[in-house]
């Protein structure tokens, strides 16, 4: 029988910490996901307790400050979870021995682009949030040579708060609802991407020499809010109407890259990882949580 490999998941009670805790791990993989008052990840005394009493074989971090409108005057709250626990967690791992895999955001690019950004594309956040996932990314990869950081967008699925989730709760008591249609992205299956985390953790916990660095993950395919929104209430059945509108109308604190896309070229070189279409993995999410609705 294999020997216990114990992964430390920072922000596992989260939406990706979720679809981490559901996904296909081998039998001998021991997941630990402390929560915010088991494990205080801004204490470097209690980081560096759990650390002397649990032989971890890796870390990956899917924590962080994601609300970005709130970001953008609560610059110190965002800067500490998304830039100063990531630092902490590189200088941990590093004095283990062992890899971190670090999530990030599409939020580092200003989205001036015409075509889908990849990994070496010059980063230029237009928003604290993105600021601060920036700094987290740097102080990442300068704090462990043997780190990888994914980079993500536009995360759904049918657990946490998310926007597939939000657009089906607003149709419910809407005949139409107004999203933005001039920003595009390609939306991401959390499940989808738990599983790509998974193979990059245990191949860098098998294999030292492993390929490291940013890299990009997102389901197949682009679209827009509005049209994510429309695809979703198409597969549930809803017959509330999308009004499309443009970004400047919403009038949000924070400011998005108008291009989100995301090119997944050098995951899929590395590790061998294909991405499944956007709209099939709407429809798995939309389809579990109407199962969520029916169960007893």
């Amino acid at each position: 029988m294999a020997e216990p490999v114990h992964i430390l998941i920072a922000g596992g009670h989260g939406q990706v910490g979720q679809a981490l805790a559901h996904a296909a791990w081998p039998d001998h993989v021991r997941l630990h996901r402390p929560t915010r008052t088991d494990l205080d990840l801004t204490n470097e005394a209690e980081l560096a307790g759990a650390f002397a009493r649990t032989p971890f074989a890796a870390v990956i971090n899917a924590a962080a400050f994601t609300a970005v409108d709130a970001a953008e005057t609560r610059q110190d709250d965002a800067f500490l979870a998304n830039a100063e626990v990531p630092a902490r967690l590189a200088e941990a791992t590093r004095r283990a021995g062992i890899p971190l895999v670090h999530l990030s955001t599409d939020c580092v690019f200003d989205g001036a682009l015409d075509r889908p950004y990849a990994e070496d594309d010059a980063t230029a956040p237009i928003s604290v949030y993105g600021a601060s996932k920036l700094a987290g990314e740097q102080a990442v990869l300068s704090g462990n040579t043997r780190a990888a950081v994914v980079r993500t967008a536009w995360v759904v699925s049918a657990r946490g708060r998310n926007f597939v989730r939000t657009i089906l709760d607003a149709a419910a008591s809407r005949s139409d609802l107004p999203v933005v249609a001039d920003v595009i992205g390609s939306p991401t299956s959390a499940d989808d991407l738990a599983a790509v985390l998974v193979t990059l953790t245990l191949a860098m916990v098998a294999d030292p020499t492993a390929p490291t660095g940013v890299y990009h993950y997102v389901n197949a395919g682009e679209t827009s809010w509005a049209g994510l929104a429309e695809e979703t209430l198409r597969r549930a059945g809803s017959r509330t109407t999308i009004v499309p509108i443009p970004a400047a109308e919403r009038a949000a604190p924070a400011r998005r890259p108008a291009n989100s896309r995301l090119s997944c070229e050098r995951l899929a070189r590395d590790y061998g990882v294909t991405m499944r279409d956007w709209r099939i993995a709407v429809a798995d999410i939309v389809a579990e949580l109407q199962l969520q609705k029916v169960a007893p």
